[in-house]
């Protein structure tokens, strides 16, 4: 019997998760290692990563659970939220994701595991999604443009008053700010305006006086307003442009449906979140912001731009419009360190327009403002403002208690707005049951209460929206499938094949790992639910908190930023911070080193800090004689260096734990950015190198899934000293501590629906596994390195020639010999059906490739193969046996109807082009264009929905 248990106990041993996320098995590892000349994996390791720095034991962290135990452990999470009918408001809302969107997008691998879509060829489906929303969002809002989505509505609303300071021509510095203003967007524009010496004057609705006498460079208004108040803004938008200011305006897009928009009311800019459009609460998020605005000031937006182009056939094809103007490629002079925008929720809005179409949208926008009307007719209750869309402002007086106590016991919850006033926001999910329980509580109404009309005439909407033939085309469900069935086949993303892109970290986005975000006691929680009805959630924080701490070497972790560039801006206001604690506002001096990632500068500026640049050597390290030069100089004003490790370049430099001893000695703190945490986890930490402070992508090294471009979620880890410099809430006291510069993300925990998925993978992998993990992402990135070093120049290698997850091969010479650039290597790879790696950063003309742990050996294989047989082509090139001009990479991509042509005039044939080696005919991806053309788009700038007839009748 003790043989048979201990046999038992090792056949369940065996079935792990890890063994499923990791792609080499046994066998793959040992022939990897053979071909590296490394006895063991381990041995490989202690060769690559410095041993002052590697870790002599396991994570602090619970055992591996299996997928059945994980998801029994998230029920349990899951079971102490209590889910009621939150009509609390504040631009969260009730919604209902129509079926054939959530299950053939939100839980649809082939939506949510691709990558930003930077490799426009092989992203036309949800470039087509992404101008859906676009076109959505700016006919809605009445503006001429509108960006392909941001963060969230606070921080879009921040966003719209650096691009008003950024064109301000004269010299103020205050922002006016309407006192009906969501409060959490008023709490992130104070923490942005805070280090860049910006100040906030409160105003009054309808007050223009104010706004002259405020001489403010931007207005933020709220429409409507945060209890609910609708009212003209023409008057206070006059009265900013009189003072010089733009007007920013944060709407309710299905508010928009019914109400006059503000463009018509002459706003500047519009911003606002589209939760309401079909994508749950989640406690807070993701969810999509919109960003619009007028045609002259497209070029000062932040984000993404999806714009209208041609091909090299001449058809029309979509791309990322104006690419250099994401201000992280700036660096140092950007106004913003957007990086990221939310794709997936983005991509889900869209489709809910084009679902339901504009008369759908009216529709349901009337059926809430018609609710709204009835609960105000019953209450008993004065209202504080007679018109409204969805959202009723009631006197309650001494009865307030009553009236909170009352509704919470018959399952909702409301808002208290002050101490004698309650806010119900409703939504489309509201029912006829639901109401009368509701008009029950509040009535009954007094026979000679004044009745609330209908939305007054001059706020009517009376123009046109949502035109475009793709908002009237899909209205039975075949129709809908079929549409996001046409979209997805035209892009790349995991459940197609590798993505190899360097510091981006596509790996396994596993299922048991993203069921639990649809589960509705995580997906219809408000973010300012009572915390009692929140344990679940604040205890699945707590956790997660507490084992990224111990990852990282950390003492504490905010989970609050909900983008990586967020994380690396929040770091460094805890930075900040600590210094104004202990009496040292005048360090305002930030090291970067040359190779860093484009946000870094970005986010020092914006958080009020001189970039001063270090230079690297020819290894691709931190030039140290540079650094001790730049020490010198600037040591009395060093607030931090910024760090990313292992390098940028994709190397374990043997020297940082002298450079970060050296930055503290001169009183600096180190910022590490944790884009390449994927080498560290088990193996080192920022807490062993020496870090103050890093950043964690949580949508990299801890799975949560890129959903094309977002959403990403970007923590921060600090050391003791500066827990308690850490952001916090307005409206959550557990969010942060007391002591900390305020709220960086609209809601208090960020993007907290997706927080399960890292939590399962650390609990799934365990200590053993994540340790696992890191060193195999390493081993696949030096087996790669060592198949391609033949073929291409390696740029950076560590100690004994090694990189780290990361590699970087040199392309750059191929220019003088072939023609041939970099590009053309990236869109040949389209023919092998595969996303290019990460091209021309860090370094231009190169390609950084990374591999991560989920690859198996043979998928590894196949890029490599296709990368040596792309090197084969540019050597035909070279020996004159294809021509310059007229070749396979020249020509790539190669469409299915450009090889099914009756004319083939190229010097080489169909198949070399379509299937250059036989893995390719198993499973061919067909690029749905040729090489988009993104100086003719941005030319001929277009940025919104039409016929595709139309287009070509322009390229024509």
């Amino acid at each position: 019997m003790p043989d048979s248990i201990a046999a038992f106990d090792a056949i369940t041993a065996a079935d792990r998760f890890a063994t499923r996320h990791i792609g080499p098995d046994d066998a793959d590892r040992a022939a990897m290692l053979r071909a590296l000349d490394a006895p063991t994996l381990d041995a490989l390791i202690r060769r690559i990563i410095p041993g002052d720095i590697l870790a002599d034991r396991a994570l602090d962290l619970p055992a591996a659970l299996t997928e059945g135990d994980i998801l029994d452990d998230l029920r349990h999470f899951a079971a102490r939220n209590q889910v009621k009918r939150s009509l609390i408001g504040l631009g969260y809302h009730g919604t209902v994701t129509p079926l054939v969107i959530l299950r053939n997008v939100l839980e649809n691998p082939g939506w949510y595991t691709a990558y930003t879509p930077y490799q426009a060829e092989i992203s036309q489906g949800r470039l087509e999604a992404l101008l859906n929303f676009q076109t959505m969002a700016a006919e809605l809002a009445g503006m001429a443009i509108a960006n392909a989505s941001l963060l969230d509505e606070a921080t879009a609303a921040a966003e719209g008053v650096a691009l008003a300071h950024a064109v301000h021509k004269g010299h103020s510095t205050t922002i006016a700010v309407a006192s009906d203003l969501h409060p959490q967007t008023r709490a992130v524009i104070a923490t942005r305006a805070a280090p860049l010496g910006w100040t906030l004057t409160d105003i009054e609705p309808d007050d223009v006086a104010a706004i002259a006498s405020a001489a403010p460079f931007a207005v933020v208004l709220q429409y409507p307003g945060t209890t609910g108040a609708i009212r003209d803004l023409t008057a206070e938008i006059a009265a900013a442009h009189a003072a010089g200011a733009l007007a920013i305006v944060a709407a309710d897009p299905l508010a928009l449906a019914l109400l006059k928009p503000p463009g018509e009311m002459g706003a500047d800019v519009v911003v606002g979140t589209t939760q309401r459009f079909g994508v749950p609460m989640g406690f807070g998020g993701p969810h999509a912001a919109y960003f619009a605005t007028r045609d002259s000031l497209k070029r000062h937006m932040a984000g993404r731009l999806v714009g209208v182009s041609i091909d090299a056939a001449g058809t029309p094809a979509l791309r990322l419009a104006l690419q250099t103007r994401e201000q992280h490629i700036r660096r140092e002079k950007a106004t913003s360190n957007i990086c990221t925008a939310q794709v997936l929720l983005a991509v889900m809005a869209g489709f809910y327009g084009v679902w339901h179409g504009p008369e759908g949208l009216r529709r349901i926008a009337t059926r809430i403002n018609l609710a709204a009307r009835i609960l105000a007719t019953a209450s008993r209750f004065p209202l504080r403002h007679q018109h409204f869309f969805d959202t009723i402002a009631l006197e309650t007086g001494a009865e307030t208690d009553a009236v909170m106590a009352k509704a919470l016991h018959a399952g909702f919850n409301l808002r208290r707005i002050d101490a004698t006033g309650v806010a119900i926001a409703l939504d489309e999910t509201i029912t006829r049951p639901e109401l009368d329980t509701l008009a029950t509580l509040l009535g009954p109404a007094p026979q000679t209460s004044e009745q609330p009309g209908p939305i007054p005439e001059p706020l009517t909407r009376r123009s046109p929206y949502m035109t475009a033939p793709v908002f009237h085309a899909h209205r039975s469900e075949h129709e809908m499938l079929r549409y996001l069935k046409r979209l997805e086949d035209k892009d790349i993303a995991l459940n197609r094949s590798m993505i190899p892109l360097g510091s981006c970290t596509m790996k396994l986005n596993a299922t048991a790992e993203m069921v639990p975000i649809t589960w509705r006691a995580f997906a219809d929680i408000h973010p300012f639910a009572p915390p009692d009805q929140t344990i679940g959630y604040t205890t699945l924080i707590e956790r997660l908190s507490t084992h990224l701490a111990r990852i990282t070497g950390f003492a504490a972790v905010s989970l609050q930023p909900n983008s990586g560039a967020q994380g690396e801006y929040a770091g460094l206001l805890s930075i900040r911070a600590w210094h104004q604690s202990r009496g040292d506002a005048h360090r305002d001096i930030c090291l970067i080193p040359s190779s860093a990632h484009g946000t870094n500068p970005a986010s020092a500026t914006m958080a009020g800090y001189r970039v001063v640049v270090v230079g690297c050597d020819k290894s691709g390290n931190i030039d140290l004689a540079d650094l001790d030069a730049k020490l010198a100089l600037h040591a009395e004003r060093l607030a931090a260096l910024m760090i990313t490790y292992p390098s940028t370049h994709g190397v374990f430099e043997s020297t940082i734990r002298t450079i970060c001893d050296r930055i503290h000695v001169a009183g600096g703190q180190v910022y590490m950015d944790g884009a390449n945490m994927n080498a560290q986890v088990g193996l080192t930490s920022p807490g062993a190198i020496g870090a103050d402070v890093c950043h964690l992508n949580l949508h990299k090294t801890f799975c949560i899934p890129h959903g094309g471009g977002g959403p990403g979620i970007g923590p921060i880890g600090v050391a003791a000293h500066l827990a308690p410099h850490l952001p916090n809430h307005p409206l959550r006291a557990d969010a942060g501590p007391a002591t900390g510069y305020g709220p960086v993300s609209a809601a208090p925990f960020g993007s907290a629906s997706i927080l399960p998925i890292p939590y399962a993978y650390i609990r799934m992998m365990g200590p053993e596994g994540l340790r696992e993990a890191t060193s195999i992402a390493i081993l696949n990135a030096n087996y790669i390195a060592h198949r391609l070093a033949p073929h291409y120049p390696i740029l950076y290698t560590g100690t004994g020639g090694m990189v780290a997850h990361e590699c970087i091969i040199d392309c750059r010479g191929f220019q003088s010999t072939t023609g041939i650039q970099v590009e053309d290597i990236a869109k040949r790879l389209q023919d092998y059906g595969f996303h290019a790696p990460t091209m021309s950063w860090p370094v231009p003309g190169t390609l950084m490739i990374e591999p991560t742990e989920s690859e198996t050996k043979a998928e590894i294989d196949r890029f490599c193969d296709a990368m040596i047989a792309i090197r084969a082509e540019i050597a035909a090139i070279a020996a004159t046996t294809l021509p310059r001009d007229d070749n396979p990479l020249k020509n790539a991509p190669h469409t299915a109807a450009e090889i099914m042509a009756t004319t083939w005039t190229h010097p080489y044939t169909r198949e070399q082009a379509a299937f250059p080696l036989p893995f390719v005919q198993t499973a061919k991806y067909w690029p749905p264009v040729k090489r988009v053309d993104n100086a003719y788009g941005d030319r001929n700038l277009v940025c919104s929905c039409a016929p595709l007839t139309d287009y070509a009748t322009a390229a024509e």
